[in-house]
């Protein structure tokens, strides 16, 4: 129980700027790009391990619950504090603390945003290659938590990949360090993989050591234009079983394209049914070879125009219109809710006529984004939560496509995680023994349950 005494002490480890309690502020932190909300009882923002860790221990003491907060922008409902308590926003903990080129790393605080260590590798000829949509505003400790994926993660992989060691404080207030600055290291469990998408149920991550990668020599970048939306499926299927692996292979829906048109205007096609934008990067003779024989793969499969951003404008144009699409759909309705089924990339095009198929019997709008190259689908279903009769809709036609992914040995999330969003769900993909399992970890780590409770464990 969070008690005025209680108060004292915690306010005492984290000071006035880090302390806030008034109604208007917590409200702040009571939603995240999810529909649902519950307001803290507090929140406190650290800046260092030494004060999550007397913050733990406290609230350890006391049966207090939770909640590890970043920037808020995971459409899962993972950082919603569903049994109030503590929201622990790591914000304030944004450091750098090292970037080492000759050994690939960099190491690094939770609050750090993806796109401020994008910039500061770039200076280096280096890059972090997992590119959530949020990049700009995600935090690398909330990528790590829901283990982020992002467009160029085809190529590369999602954030588990990258991850070489963390500093992480224990529901006790205990603070462990696991793994190494080795590229090679298998001493040992993998702890990283355990706590990298635990979606803060098991511990707060403090710090990470992450891996990088040099900066690509080339980078080409098309946009293919099609009358069928079938036609853009059959394409990526067709180029990810040639075994050609492009950085990004991104599908938008006319629905889509025509929202992020009336939004961005830039010249985007209307009329198209669907648009695959296609990126390779590489070694520059390499780069140019697969990238024509992607074009005459797209043109094969009923491409009507295959668009080439020629200057670095206007690969960022293609790049931005793809990223906000989400924003920008998000506009047409009160509510924005963003599914994740993800499916062998050969059950991408079945994916999308069903996804259609969807729609059209729920009388819903919705729009087919995905990562296609990877089969991570992303229907985006526009809504009124208030409407309770189209609610009821969205909720069953939700269903019903991860009822769909799982029939083609799919799974309930690529990239944003199971928070409040699809808990209801776990039993299509996780069995009972599998679930207890789950159970048996999170009772070691954390016998009181109060980190992140509610969610999926």
């Amino acid at each position: 129980m969070l008690t005025e005494k209680i108060k004292k002490k915690l306010k005492n480890i984290v000071g006035s700027k880090g302390f806030i309690d008034t109604p208007e502020d917590l409200s702040a932190y009571s939603y995240d790009a999810f529909v649902k909300e519950a307001t803290p009882q507090l929140v406190l923002l650290p800046e260092s391990t030494a004060d999550v860790a007397a913050i733990m221990a406290i609230a350890d003491q006391e049966g207090i619950p939770v909640t590890a907060r970043g920037a808020g922008t995971n459409i899962s409902g993972a950082s919603i504090p569903v049994n109030k308590g503590i929201v622990l926003s790591l914000t304030r903990m944004d450091q750098i603390l090292e970037v080492s080129t000759p050994n690939r790393y960099c190491i690094v605080q939770p609050g750090v945003v993806n796109g401020d260590l994008q910039a500061c590798l770039a200076k280096e000829g280096f890059f972090y290659p997992p590119d959530p949509g949020s990049y700009m505003v995600s935090t690398i400790g909330g990528n790590v938590a829901q283990n982020a994926g992002g467009p160029r993660c085809l190529k590369y992989g999602v954030t588990v990949d990258y991850v070489l060691s963390m500093e992480v404080v224990l529901a006790s207030g205990e603070v462990i360090r696991f793994g190494s600055r080795n590229v090679k290291d298998v001493t040992g469990y993998r702890l990283s993989s355990l706590f990298c998408g635990s979606e803060g149920t098991l511990g707060i991550v403090t710090e990470i050591t992450l891996r990088v990668v040099p900066l690509p020599e080339a980078t080409r970048t098309i946009l293919a234009v099609y009358n069928d939306l079938d036609d853009t499926a059959d394409t990526v299927a067709d180029i990810i079983g040639s075994g050609i692996l492009p950085a990004a292979l991104e599908l938008m829906d006319k629905t889509v394209v025509n929202a992020v048109e009336d939004s961005a205007h830039i010249g985007l096609p209307r009329h198209a049914e669907g648009l695959l934008l296609i990126e390779v990067d590489g070694v520059e003779e390499a780069v140019e070879k697969e990238m024509r024989t992607i074009v005459e793969k797209a043109k094969a499969h009923g491409a009507q125009e295959v668009i080439e951003a020629r200057t670095a404008a206007e690969r960022d144009d293609v790049w931005t219109a793809r990223r906000s699409a989400y924003g920008v759909f998000a506009r047409l309705a009160p509510d924005c809710i963003v599914e994740d089924a993800t499916v062998p990339v050969s059950h991408v095009p079945d994916m999308i006529r069903h996804i259609r198929q969807i729609a059209d019997r729920y009388q819903l709008r919705i729009g087919i984004l995905a990562h296609a190259g990877d089969g991570n689908m992303h229907p985006l279903i526009s809504t009124d939560t208030n409407d309770k009769e189209e609610w009821q809709r969205v909720e069953a036609a939700s269903r019903e496509i991860f009822e769909l992914a799982m029939s083609y040995h799919g799974t309930l999330s690529g990239e944003h995680g199971i928070g409040l969003a699809k808990t209801d769900y776990l039993p299509m993909a996780i069995d009972d023994a599998t679930q207890a399992f789950m159970t048996r970890i999170k009772q070691c780590v954390d016998p009181k349950g109060i980190l992140n409770p509610g969610k999926f464990v």
